[in-house]
């Protein structure tokens, strides 16, 4: 690869480049609303097209967000890469310093949202693409681009998909659509995710709201929905559904011995966070393999009676909760609804009535794969350090789809993000330096693939 002439086209279509991606950040493409999908995967679509690349848009079950399928390259060797061009909600919109489809750069950072999650990655891939085309030529290796509009509210229609384009997905390697650096600025490859089972646990009462004088004769639906949630964890932290613990594997030596290697980041993420310690003290090797291999059951949130401003005094008809479980191997999303289910109903809650979302099982890919030792090597090379190697993420994804799923494809996580992006909340955010990095870094790493 002649990086010279790489990252002279870089620097002499910066501006152009910039305005492409502003342009992905400008169209809304609201997953759980519907806002702009439509619009957005055109746009993806015609980006593609401009590199020459074979493209489709193909529908999903039930006229949802479509997919857009990319293929480009040629050879023996293909490299599967995974997108999403969905954002979160921008809400509450009070909290942004400015607006969050109007990407805005303040102090060589740029404001907006899906700035890092997804679109950041997106084009950066794209326009490392671009460049290595116009100084390189052909790539060494086909490249196969899933680019999917949900996976902001769970993916529900992807693993469908999947099963139905199965054959059009081999590949040797996957490269995937989030990662980039740590607290301490540390470039960080991270191999997998937990899996995740999202539900919403709703209590009717009564017929309908009551004056809370009526409390000594009727039931309080918020009251029975904190009894129930009371009996799914204790004081302690400790997840009391009957046999939830059953299905839970041990990490792996091999596993344990990437966790001894992760620098520690406890002072800086409690500085950031603004605490004094982690739940139940934990610390150190004990901290790391509770956020990285142990399930979790969150409560997200809770929804009942009157929460307006001022005093309304009113019994609740009824009460909803949502909450999330996040997952590892052998823990599936159907295993913890069922397991749920007959939790509830043993402890007399059979009136708990349970709405499944969504759900990702865990995986857990190879560290020692090609695509992940020319990840690091691409790291050396871009960023001068040895890469921070992760195991797996605490956050979700359909990653087991794309990888165990289809044959086990070794997928690894590398990008552009940073600590304190702010994906999920206002004020989502890069620094630009980190966007001009990323696309060398790409361009690096494609000749680094090609060489495993």
């Amino acid at each position: 690869m002649d990086t010279t002439t790489f990252d002279a086209y870089l620097l002499q279509h910066r501006e152009r480049l910039f305005e492409d991606y502003k342009d992905f950040l400008r169209q809304p493409s609201v997953a759980a609303t519907g806002q702009g999908i439509v619009e957005m995967a055109a746009l993806v679509a015609r980006r593609f097209a401009t590199l020459g690349a074979s493209v489709q848009i193909i529908p999903t079950e039930g006229n949802a967000p479509p997919v857009v399928w990319a293929e480009i390259g040629e050879g023996d060797k293909t490299l599967l890469i995974y997108n999403h061009y969905d954002v979160q909600p921008a809400e509450p919109f009070n909290l942004w310093l400015s607006p969050p489809f109007e990407p805005t750069v303040r102090d060589g950072i740029l404001f907006a949202r899906g700035a890092s999650d997804d679109k950041g990655e997106l084009v950066t891939r794209i326009h490392a693409v671009e460049a290595w085309l116009a100084t390189q030529g052909k790539l060494p290796f086909k490249i196969k681009w899933l680019v999917e509009g949900e996976e902001e509210i769970g993916s529900p229609h992807l693993h469908k998909w999947v099963e139905q384009h199965q054959d059009w997905l081999k590949a040797d390697g996957c490269l995937w659509e989030f990662g980039g650096f740590d607290e301490n600025g540390r470039f960080t490859l991270t191999m997998g995710v937990k899996g995740i089972c999202y539900v919403q646990l709703r209590v009717k009462s009564v017929d309908h709201d009551l004056h809370s004088s009526l409390a000594p004769l009727a039931p309080n639906a918020a009251w029975r929905l904190i009894w129930a949630l009371s009996t799914l964890k204790d004081a302690q932290e400790n997840i009391l559904i009957d046999g939830y613990k059953d299905y839970v594997r041990e990490p792996s030596e091999a596993q344990m011995e990437l966790l001894r290697r992760l620098p520690s980041e406890e002072d800086a993420i409690k500085q950031s966070w603004k605490i004094d310690s982690f739940l139940q003290g934990r610390t150190g090797l004990d901290a790391l393999k509770q956020l990285y291999f142990t399930p979790t059951a969150t409560l997200c949130g809770l929804t009942s009676g009157w929460q307006g401003l001022g005093t309304k005094t009113v019994l609740p008809a009824e009460a909803t909760a949502k909450v999330d479980f996040r997952l590892v191997p052998d823990l599936t999303p159907d295993i913890v609804a069922d397991l749920l289910r007959k939790h509830l109903d043993k402890h007399g809650f059979t009136d708990v009535e349970i709405v499944s979302y969504n759900g990702y099982r865990a995986e857990f890919c190879d560290v020692e794969a090609g695509i992940v030792k020319a990840a690091a090597r691409a790291a050396h090379r871009i960023y001068n350090q040895e890469p921070v190697l992760v195991p797996n993420s605490p956050g979700s994804g359909p990653m087991w789809s794309l990888s165990s799923f289809i044959g086990g494809v070794p997928v690894v996580c590398a990008g552009i993000s940073h600590a304190d992006n702010r994906v999920h909340s206002p004020n989502e955010n890069v620094p630009l330096q980190n966007y001009y990095d990323g696309m060398r870094y790409i361009g690096v790493l494609i000749e680094e693939f090609a060489a495993t």
